[in-house]
């Protein structure tokens, strides 16, 4: 099984906020976790816009450099479409970013680890674990 972090696991591992998300992503090999180009955007705005710009995106490289990046590319672009169309017809939007990273998760039929079940739990056949408070499966 493969996985894709979410930007907040991301974080939470960088900072050492949540103690188990070190151990979940240390319990795996790094080939079997990605993340998203859409998640170094995220990561890349924070830290351009923190205290120490250089120090913050110097750590971001650091951990993101292990893992292979995934673009949103046409499929899941595609996948996008369907998904984004489902949730709005439901009255169920979430951001169009968690939307984003959830397609690049169903396109390459990855698990999304994130903290941030509320929002992805209404996008159907997403498969999600929380490493924030269990160890990994």
């Amino acid at each position: 099984m493969r996985y894709l972090l979410d930007t907040d696991i991301c974080i939470y591992y960088i900072n050492g906020f949540q103690p188990n998300v070190r151990g979940n992503i240390q319990q795996h090999s790094a080939s079997d976790i990605v993340v998203s180009a859409i998640t170094k955007c995220e990561m890349y705005a924070g830290s351009s816009g923190s205290r120490n710009p250089e120090r913050s995106r110097a750590e971001q490289d650091f951990f993101l450099r292990q893992f292979a990046s995934l673009p949103l590319d046409d499929r899941a672009a595609d996948k996008y479409g369907e998904v984004y169309a489902e949730l709005k017809r439901r009255g169920n939007l979430i951001s169009e970013i968690d939307i984003q990273i959830a397609a690049i998760a169903l396109t390459h039929n990855l698990t999304l680890v994130t903290h941030n079940t509320r929002h992805f739990n209404r996008i159907p056949n997403l498969s999600i674990e929380d490493w924030t408070i269990a160890p990994a499966s």
